[in-house]
C-alpha cells in the first residue's frame, strides 16, 4: 500500500475505539526545568535493559514519530502499527498537546513523550515492538527518547535516528545490511546501519528490553526498498499531517 493510500484511510482504521490500558511502570513530573529533566534522565538510565526480552511472537510492529503545528506551539504525535511480517498498516492514532517544554538537545523526550503516550493509549492493541524516530542509548546520558518511552511503558523499543546525536564511527560498507559500531568514550552505544546500497546510513540504538544486534536485525526486517523502515515512514507521514 502506498503512503498516499495509507493516509487516505488512516481515519478509517482508527475512527473511535476503546482506550488501551497503558500502565506506566515509572512516573515522574513533566512540568520541569531542563536541569530537573537532566536529573530525571540520570536517575532513570540505570533502569534500562540492553538485553533481549521480546515477546515469543511478534505480530505487531509500531512506528512512532512527532511533528508540530501552529508554529510549533502544538505537539502532534503519531503512532502506526503494522502487521509483521507483511508490514501492512493495521492501526493508527494521532494525539495533539500544547508544546510545553522548550527545544533542548538531549531532552527531546520531555517535549514529545507526553503526546506519544496519549496516542499510544488510543491504539486497539498493545504493540509487540516499537521503533521510535529518534535516539535510544546513543545519547549523552544514555537515555534518549526510545529508552525513556520503553522504560515508562515496559515495551521493547528501538531508536531509529536519521542523524547522529553523539559518538564516532568508521566508514560503513556500501552494502545493504552492513553496519559499524557507534562509539562514545570507549563504549558501543549504537550501530550505524546501511539499509540500502548507495544511500546514507541511519543510526540504530537500543531503547529498552533489546540488545543491539537484535535491534539492527529488526530494523532490517522492517525495511523494504527505502532508507527508513516502514514503521518510521508511515509514522512520519502521519505526524507531518
Amino acid at each position: 500500500m502506498s503512503i498516499v493510500g495509507w493516509r487516505a484511510i488512516a481515519d478509517e482504521l482508527n475512527p473511535s475505539k476503546s482506550t488501551l490500558k497503558l500502565e506506566l511502570r515509572h512516573e515522574h513530573p513533566w512540568d520541569v526545568t531542563p536541569r530537573e529533566a537532566v536529573a530525571i534522565q540520570n536517575r532513570l538510565r540505570g533502569l534500562i535493559s540492553l538485553r533481549d526480552d521480546l515477546p515469543e511472537t511478534i505480530g505487531r510492529v509500531t512506528g512512532v514519530d512527532v511533528g508540530f503545528e501552529d508554529s510549533r506551539t502544538v505537539t502532534r504525535a503519531a503512532v502506526v502499527t503494522l502487521s509483521f511480517p507483511e508490514l501492512n498498516p493495521i492501526d493508527s492514532s494521532v494525539a495533539r498537546r500544547p508544546t510545553s517544554f522548550p527545544y533542548v538537545p538531549g531532552l527531546l523526550s520531555f517535549r514529545e513523550v507526553p503526546a506519544i503516550l496519549d496516542a499510544l493509549r488510543t491504539l486497539r492493541d498493545r504493540p509487540d515492538l516499537i521503533l521510535v524516530d529518534g535516539q535510544g542509548y546513543a545519547h549523552p546520558r544514555r537515555l534518549g527518547i526510545a529508552c525513556h518511552l520503553g522504560l515508562l511503558i515496559d515495551i521493547p523499543t528501538i531508536g531509529v535516528g536519521k542523524t547522529r546525536l553523539t559518538g564516532t564511527h568508521g566508514d560503513v560498507p556500501d552494502k545493504r545490511g552492513a553496519w559499524v559500531p557507534l562509539m562514545d568514550k570507549g563504549e558501543t552505544i549504537g550501530a550505524v546501519l546501511r539499509t540500502r546500497q548507495g544511500v546514507k546510513p541511519i543510526y540504530i540504538s537500543c531503547g529498552h528490553r533489546i540488545a543491539l544486534p537484535t535491534a539492527v536485525d529488526w530494523v532490517m526486517r522492517c525495511t523494504t526498498r527505502f532508507r527508513l523502515p516502514e514503521t518510521t515512514r508511515y509514522a512520519h507521514r502521519l505526524a507531518s499531517g
